[in-house]
């Protein structure tokens, strides 16, 4: 864990640079306004700024800490919630709540839906997975999930009957951190909290499960509740995380294979080290994005695909290449 102090660090230098950023690049008077009592630039720093700055260590620390979570629940290092299909499910229980009105009728609504879809792809997976544990059968298994979700998503955003909200959940869909409030935060924070409080407990059971389940119940560890912590931790983490920021993908598949050599490959340490690794690849992407400018900024979700995807092709060639 002596990495720990580092990522710490790393995510404070990055807060501070996220709050010096505007929408067109670095911009630190803003800041230096706020402090000095300005009210233009105390509105811009709470109601803009800080909501982004939030969002990305709330959102980023649970995408790192819920792709190390099913990474060793599943025991895939390919497991992740974009990439086996939690994510667009999440994505789907959310414009489910938003297209039926149930977001409008109840405050939480939107978190809700989300959590919903995330906990009902993840039930499917594991239920896969116990009958065959191989990678083959969990990434095919996501990509199903993955394209059933995204071919009902698109059949509620072509049923809908408001073009413009229809654009408005197009661009929500792509991920985002930008045009979010502190009501955003406030509403995903309880879910992401219990969420993470729930993953981190399984932090015992993933070592001994490391050795196979009949050592792990040896050893006084409850298969069933590990999966039900691990699950439902994922779930309402996820789905509260998707539903305010739409789908960030691949933040859980790099952080944890960048960070587990620091830990000795245990899953324990690692569930603590992905929360500051993931909230630090995620700032850093946002600032990236904000640094590019132009006059449509770019996505957060499509910026993380671009950099993930490539990661993600050279882990399954790297694991064919291994293949007896």
């Amino acid at each position: 864990m002596r990495a720990m102090p580092a990522l710490l660090l790393a995510c404070a230098a990055f807060s501070a640079l996220s709050l010096c950023m505007g929408p067109h690049g670095f911009a630190p008077g803003i800041v230096a306004q706020a402090l000095a009592g300005e009210e233009t630039g105390r509105l811009i720093l709470i109601e803009l700024r800080l909501p982004r700055l939030l969002l990305g260590l709330l959102v980023g620390g649970t995408l790192g800490l819920a792709g190390a979570t099913l990474q060793g629940l599943f025991r895939n290092p390919l497991a992740e919630p974009g990439v086996i299909g939690v994510s667009g499910c999440a994505a789907l229980g959310a414009v489910i709540a938003f297209y039926t009105g149930v977001s409008t009728m109840l405050p939480l609504g939107l978190p809700l839906g989300g959590v919903a879809g995330a906990l009902i792809a993840i039930m499917v997976l594991l239920a896969l997975a116990s009958r065959d544990p191989r990678i083959s059968t969990l990434l095919l298994a996501g990509v199903a999930l993955s394209a059933l979700a995204s071919a009902l998503t698109a059949l509620a955003l072509n049923l809908s009957p408001n073009p413009y909200a229809t654009v408005e959940v197009v661009f929500w869909l792509l991920g985002s951190l930008s045009d979010r409030s502190l009501e955003h935060v406030f509403l995903a924070l309880p879910f992401i909290l219990a969420g993470g409080a729930l993953m981190l407990a399984c932090g015992r059971g993933l070592e001994a499960l490391t050795l196979g389940e009949d050592t792990a119940r040896s050893l006084g560890i409850s298969i069933g509740r590990l999966r039900r912590l691990a699950v439902i931790g994922v779930a309402f983490a996820v789905g509260a995380s998707v539903a305010v920021t739409g789908a960030i993908g691949f933040v859980g598949l790099i952080v944890p294979h960048l960070l587990r050599p620091l830990v000795d490959h245990r899953p324990a340490p690692l569930l603590l080290i992905s929360i500051p690794g993931g909230a630090c690849l995620t700032l850093a992407a946002d600032i990236a994005v904000r640094l590019i400018g132009g006059e449509v900024e770019l996505r957060l979700g499509v910026a993380t695909a671009l950099i993930g995807a490539p990661f993600f092709l050279y882990l399954v060639l790297n694991l064919a290449r291994r293949a007896p």
